[in-house]
C-alpha cells in the first residue's frame, strides 16, 4: 500500500505539472501535502517536514546556487567563458570536444560536490553550445554524467565516503575500484548515450546568453581560466592541507572555514568581480546589474529546488524508504545486487541519492557481514543504485530541467535516463570486478 501511495504522488505531480500546467513549487507543496496524508504523518509533523525539507535542500545549496549564477554570468558576459571554449576547441577541436567535456566533469568532479560543480560548469558547457552552434544536451551531457559518477561512486564525496567508514572498507582501494567503474559508466552514459539527443531541443538559461566579443576585448588565457578553476582549486586544497598538516595546526580551523563553499563561492565571486571587471574598467554599477540579472534567472529554479526538498522530507519522515527495504531484505539473491537494489529503490522513493546511499547502508551491513562480501565493492554497488531513477522528486532532475529550459519529456528521456544508464553499467562493472579479483 505504501508503494501505491508513493507512486499516485509522483503521478499526480507529474499530470500537474506537464498536462496541467501548474507552477512546479506550488505543485509540489500540494503532493507534499497529499502525500503526508496518505502516508498517515500526523497534520502538525506534515507541516513541520515541509518547511523542514524546504530549509534543509536551500540551507545546502541557496549560496552556492546564487553566488554560482552570479559567476557564471559574469564569466559570461565578460568574455571568459568565450576564451575558454575558444582554448578548449583550440585543443581537442569541435569533433572531440565532447570528450573534453568528459575529462574536465570527471577532474573537476572528484573535489567538488554535485550541485557546486554543476553550477560552476553550465557557463562554460554554454558558451561552447552558442559559440559553436552545437546541441545543448549533446554537449553538456557528457560532462554532467562525469560529475554524477563522481558523486555517487567516488570517494570523498559525502555517501561514498560515509559507506566506506560504516562498512570498514579500504578508502584507496574503493577509490582504486570505483575508477574502473565510473570510466566505462561516464563513457556509455555520457558520450555515447548523448549522440542519441542531438535532436532535443534546448534553448539554454538566458542568464548565461553572452553577445560574443571581439577577441581583442576578451580577458586573457590565464585569468579566464584561473577565475573560472579557482573553485575547484580552493576546494581540492582545502581538501588536501588538513591530509598533510599535523592534527593539532592552528591552521586546520582556518582551512576547514576556508574550504567551506559557501565561502569559497563568495571568495571566488569577490576575486572574479575584480579580475573580470573592476581591473578591466567595470564599474560596480555594472557588476550589480549583472548579478541581479542572475539572481532573477536563478529565483525560480532555487524554488522548485525547495519544493523537491519538502516532498523529500515527507518521504523521509514516513519511513517509505525502511519498509520498502525490509521487504527486499528477504530476497536470496547475490548481497551486491540486493545492496544496489535497495538503494535503486530508496532512491526512486525519496529522490536524494545521499538518503539513499545512507539509508542502505544500515539495511545490508549484517548481510554484508554474514556472507563476507568485500565491503570495498558493496560500497561502490550502493553508489551506483543510489544513481538510478531520477526523477521529479530529485532537485538534480529540476537543475538539468531549468537550466536547460527543457520540457519534462525530454528531461526524462535524457537527465533520467542518463542517470539509469550509469547506475546499471556501474552494476554490471562492480560484478564484473567481483569475478576478477575474487
Amino acid at each position: 500500500m505504501t508503494l501505491i501511495i508513493v507512486l499516485s504522488c509522483i503521478a499526480l505531480l507529474i499530470l500537474m505539472i506537464a498536462v496541467f500546467k501548474v507552477n512546479a513549487f506550488l505543485a509540489f507543496l500540494v503532493v507534499s501535502l497529499f502525500a503526508g496524508i496518505g502516508l498517515g504523518l500526523p497534520l502538525p509533523q506534515i507541516a513541520a517536514a515541509v518547511e523542514k525539507g524546504i530549509g534543509d535542500v536551500l540551507g545546502s545549496l541557496v549560496i552556492i546556487i546564487t553566488t554560482g549564477a552570479m559567476l557564471g554570468k559574469l564569466v559570461a558576459e565578460s568574455g571568459a567563458a568565450q576564451k575558454i571554449a575558444q582554448v578548449m576547441v583550440g585543443v581537442f577541436g569541435t569533433r572531440y570536444i565532447q570528450w573534453a567535456m568528459v575529462i574536465t566533469g570527471f577532474v573537476i568532479g572528484i573535489p567538488l560536490y554535485y550541485g557546486i560543480g554543476f553550477v560552476l560548469m553550465v557557463p562554460l558547457i554554454f558558451s561552447i553550445v552558442y559559440r559553436y552552434k552545437l546541441p545543448a544536451i549533446y554537449i553538456g551531457l557528457p560532462m554532467l554524467a562525469a560529475l554524477s559518477v563522481t558523486h555517487g561512486f567516488l570517494p570523498p564525496h559525502p555517501s561514498p565516503a560515509a559507506l566506506v567508514v560504516q562498512f570498514k572498507a579500504n578508502m584507496g582501494l574503493t577509490l582504486g575500484y570505483g575508477m574502473l567503474v565510473a570510466i566505462p559508466a561516464i563513457l556509455i552514459g555520457g558520450p555515447l548515450f548523448a549522440k542519441t539527443l542531438k535532436k532535443i531541443p534546448s534553448n539554454p538559461m538566458a542568464s548565461f546568453t553572452a553577445k560574443e566579443l571581439p577577441d581583442q576585448e576578451l580577458p586573457g588565457t590565464f585569468i579566464s581560466l584561473f577565475t573560472a578553476l579557482l573553485p575547484v582549486i580552493l576546494l581540492g586544497l582545502a581538501a588536501l592541507l588538513p591530509l598533510v598538516l599535523h592534527p593539532d595546526s592552528s591552521l586546520i580551523p582556518v582551512i576547514t572555514f576556508l574550504g567551506q563553499p559557501s565561502i569559497v563561492m563568495l571568495l571566488v565571486l569577490i576575486l572574479a568581480s575584480y579580475f573580470l571587471g573592476i581591473a578591466r574598467g567595470k564599474s560596480m554599477d555594472y557588476l550589480s546589474q549583472i548579478f541581479g540579472d542572475a539572481l532573477k534567472d536563478i529565483a525560480l529554479v532555487l524554488l522548485i529546488i525547495a519544493g523537491s526538498g519538502a516532498l523529500k522530507q515527507i518521504l523521509t519522515e514516513s519511513g517509505v524508504s525502511k519498509e520498502i527495504a525490509g521487504y527486499l531484505q528477504v530476497l536470496s539473491v547475490e548481497p551486491l545486487l540486493l545492496g544496489w537494489l535497495i538503494a535503486a529503490l530508496i532512491r526512486f522513493c525519496v529522490g536524494s541519492a545521499t538518503v539513499a546511499g545512507l539509508t542502505t547502508a544500515g539495511i545490508i551491513l549484517p548481510l554484508m557481514t554474514a556472507t563476507h562480501t568485500d565491503p570495498n565493492l558493496m560500497v561502490l554497488a550502493v553508489g551506483a543504485g543510489s544513481l538510478m531513477f531520477s526523477h521529479v522528486n530529485d532537485s538534480g532532475f529540476w537543475l538539468f530541467k531549468e537550466y536547460f529550459n527543457l520540457s519534462l519529456k525530454d528531461t526524462f528521456r535524457s537527465w533520467a535516463l542518463m542517470e539509469t544508464i550509469v547506475g546499471t553499467v556501474g552494476l554490471i562493472g562492480i560484478l564484473l570486478l567481483k569475478t576478477i579479483i575474487s
